[in-house]
């Protein structure tokens, strides 16, 4: 899918990009496999805003996903290619031979009419899914599972995936687009492929009004406001906060690190690489 732009009739349309869908299917969501999504505006059940800068936004119908893909040795169609606006990569509905349809997530590169597979030793093909021992060093996986059963969890968002650099054990070798490389168990499963939507990163919104859209509220800087609502707050005139940047309960906006998962450290080879300042 390429970008589109537009000739600027408007001071909003003169920066704006967006995604050219030509090619997705432009009809409604299989009902079967959708449900209402109830939105909680990012408050709790007390009504008190837990999440802030979250409210309003279209209506928007939940597509359920299969990430498990257990369903072995049983051939499927891809019928159609889907947009979902829960998620920024594009979905497939797929056909079994036993006429069950599921939602899954679309790779690049696969076309309608293309047949997929599910289970183990399976040919290494766009779309298939086995587990991490059946498929070889250097493959572009995505929809990994961290614990076997357990459905993808790693590499679900638009143009990702992540590559397998090798074996340790019972252990598959993981190398992330972050750089980190991780062991994850090789009875877990994968899907072979990148996934779809690469260009989501180079989307400008264009104007404020489409973040209504999507359901983002305004956000307001720090140092605007008094000095009971965040740290930077209050001070004569214009100022900068008069300290390192902070959230409003006073936490280090600064590369403060926050992982305290100590019980997987042992699966993590090598840690992501920093970005440069």
């Amino acid at each position: 899918m390429s970008l589109k732009t537009f000739k600027a009739y408007t001071k909003s349309n003169r920066n704006t990009v967006i995604i050219d869908k030509t090619g997705l299917w432009k009809g409604k969501p299989l009902k079967l496999l959708t449900s209402n999504k109830n939105k909680s505006y990012g408050r709790n059940n007390r009504g008190r805003i837990t999440s802030r800068h979250i409210g309003g936004g279209h209506k928007q119908r939940y597509r359920f996903i299969d990430f498990f893909r257990k369903k072995d040795d049983i051939k499927a169609t891809v019928e159609r290619i889907e947009y979902d606006p829960n998620r920024t990569c594009y979905i497939m509905l797929v056909k079994y031979e036993n006429d069950e349809k599921a939602y899954f997530l679309a790779p690049q590169k696969i076309s309608i009419g293309d047949e997929i597979i599910s289970g183990k030793k399976k040919e290494i093909k766009i779309g298939n899914c086995m587990p991490l021992s059946d498929i070889p060093v250097g493959t572009d996986i995505h929809n990994v599972e961290i614990n076997p059963g357990g459905g993808g969890k790693i590499a679900r968002s638009a143009g990702t995936s992540v590559q397998i650099t090798g074996s340790d054990g019972n252990y598959s070798l993981i190398k992330m687009i972050s750089g980190e490389i991780r062991k994850i168990d090789s009875k877990s499963r994968a899907t072979i492929g990148v996934l779809t939507n690469p260009n989501q990163k180079n989307i400008k919104i264009g104007k404020a009004g489409r973040n209504r859209w999507l359901g983002k509220r305004p956000q307001t800087r720090g140092v605007v406001m008094n000095p009971v609502d965040h740290p930077h707050g209050g001070g004569e005139g214009k100022s900068s906060g008069g300290r390192h940047p902070v959230s409003p309960w006073g936490q280090s906006a600064k590369g403060l690190k926050t992982r305290k998962n100590k019980k997987t450290d042992k699966f993590i080879i090598t840690r992501r690489k920093r970005k440069k300042r």
